[in-house]
């Protein structure tokens, strides 16, 4: 260790420090005069004749014994116990040699710092899919080699049903896609070694059931599904399914029952409205569960969702009832008739005006068949999503995605014009907008937008109140029958009410045929009271 500057060995006067700090060529100064002195040059002498000798180096303030350190000509300009650390050495130099020290709080060894380990992170992207457990695997091929075995040459497409069904784990329609998309030479077999290249090799058997479903379907080159896509499926359902054998005598009307449920799926599932069905808009969606219920019910008409047979007549009907010269079009003539005149002429406008959705037909002033389902769903249902997407649409006049009293008025004032001449007693609208606010409650005063009605369940009730008059006075009087049927059956939707109303209905019109197909009792003049 390193001390002070002994005055007396300068023989200098002392020397503040103070002036040295002020005034570093005085340092210099008194180094230069120090190194002059005999005395330094003989401790410097014997210094490096130690050194040649190899003695112990006994550095002044370095000796741990007291007597040298009093013997010291060079005392230490620090202090003992004041050192700081030394520096680590650079690893291109020589290692140095660390004596270990210990903690005096924690009692415990430090530990040296070393090369970081690196830690071995699994693989998490896999281009073709993760690769199935070893034990999932296993099993599958188990399952393969079972269903395929006394078939060596492989199975032809009709018996290729119960392979989709048991180890894909898909609905039995899907049975023709799925062998297709195998057979990709139309070679009209799959054989086991092909079968477990595409279901195997490929991961496909990893997937989750939606992005299963999805891939089956869509096009190689696609990121979505079209209406397309979905007709290979129906057209294998209609000549599978039990419930719906019927039909096979009616091949027209087995390519409007397809087109029906593909209208009713994109309508709920596709929100984007664009015809491109995503995979994400696919997993949100229902339709899964729909197509599984599908697939093991006999009776078609139980799967409210979608597939039901009676909904596809109800619709069917009603829209061939409106279109009086059966060109298979309608036009706002035709449409104001729906429902016994129930809508306004101002919304019928609207929905001609193709603000809520783009009409598919294209010619001017006509509505085809998918437009009219669009429509007919969001009327009978305006509880569900897509139905207050539509008819927000159509009352808000400006676009600027909020109803305010103006717009409300403007619809109304049809519906106050038809009270009079009915001669019901009218209610002013001012009355009116009342009872809307307090129905819907909305976040701001003054307007109502999109999100408040989609946060009310009564929010069908105000589109009724603006242009269905029928509707509207149903409310006002509060039916008991329908409130009884709400609370009988509260999973059921107001389109899946209407559609169980207008089937009866409609049946009790065929004059004694069996229109329900053995769903419901046939109308025969016997029943009748004999008076």
């Amino acid at each position: 260790m390193l001390t002070s500057l002994d005055p007396e060995l300068l023989q200098l006067p002392d020397v503040s420090p103070l002036a040295i700090k002020a005034s570093p060529q005085l340092a210099e100064e008194l180094f230069s005069q120090w190194l002059s002195l005999p005395d330094t040059g003989r401790l410097v002498k014997s210094l490096i004749d130690d050194a040649k000798a190899g003695a112990p180096f006994n550095a002044p303030g370095n000796s741990s014994s007291a007597n040298s350190a009093g013997s010291n000509p060079l005392p230490s300009l620090f202090s003992a116990g004041s050192a700081p650390p030394l520096s680590p050495r650079s690893t291109s130099g020589s290692p140095r040699i660390v004596k270990q020290r210990y903690s005096p709080s924690l009692g415990s060894p430090l530990k040296f710092v070393s090369e970081p380990v690196r830690e071995v992170i699994p693989q998490f992207y896999f281009q073709n899919g993760r690769p199935p457990p070893k034990e999932v695997k296993e099993q599958c091929l188990s399952k393969i080699n079972y269903h395929f075995s006394g078939h060596s040459g492989g199975l032809q497409i009709h018996e290729f049903k119960m392979v989709t069904k048991e180890i894909c784990k898909l609905p039995s329609f899907f049975s023709s896609v799925l062998f297709r998309k195998i057979d990709s030479d139309c070679i009209g077999i799959v054989t086991r070694d092909a079968f477990i290249k595409y279901w195997v090799d490929s991961n496909i058997l990893t997937m989750d059931i939606a992005t299963l479903i999805f891939t089956t379907l869509k096009q190689p080159a696609c990121k979505y599904l079209t209406q397309a896509e979905f007709k290979p499926v129906l057209r294998e359902l209609l000549v599978t399914h039990p419930g719906l054998e019927f039909l096979q005598s009616t091949p027209e009307f087995q390519e409007r029952y397809a087109e029906t449920v593909i209208y009713r799926i994109f309508y709920y599932i596709n929100r984007s409205g664009n015809g491109h069905l995503t995979l994400r808009e696919l997993k949100r969606g229902n339709l899964i569960a729909a197509m599984q219920h599908a697939d093991e019910e006999e009776d078609i008409n139980k799967v409210l969702r979608y597939f039901s047979y009676e909904h596809f007549y109800v619709i069917y009907c009603k829209f061939w009832e409106l279109d009086t010269d059966h060109d298979f079009l309608i036009d706002k003539e035709n449409l104001i008739r729906y429902g016994n005149h129930a809508l306004t002429y101002r919304i019928v406008d609207r929905i001609f005006s193709q603000v809520p959705r783009k009409f598919t037909c294209k010619i001017e002033g006509k509505m085809g068949y998918e437009d009219f389902v669009y429509f007919m769903l969001s009327e009978e249902d305006k509880s569900s999503e897509p139905s207050l997407e539509y008819w927000f649409k159509c009352i808000d006049l400006d676009g600027n995605g909020v109803l305010t009293p103006n717009e409300m008025q403007f619809f109304y004032e049809e519906q106050l014009h038809r009270m009079e001449c009915m001669a019901q007693e009218p209610v002013l609208f001012e009355d009116i907008l009342c009872q809307m606010v307090d129905m819907i409650a909305p976040e701001r005063e003054g307007y109502i937008t999109l999100r408040d009605l989609k946060e009310c369940k009564l929010s069908g009730n105000v589109f009724n109140i603006l242009f269905n008059l029928n509707k509207f006075m149903s409310f006002e009087t509060r039916d008991p029958f329908l409130i009884r049927q709400e609370r009988e059956d509260p999973t059921l939707t107001e389109w899946d009410r209407f559609a169980h109303r207008e089937y009866i209905r409609l049946s009790m019109e065929e004059d004694g045929e069996d229109a329900s197909n053995g769903s419901a009792e046939v109308w025969d003049e016997s029943l009748e009271a004999p008076f």
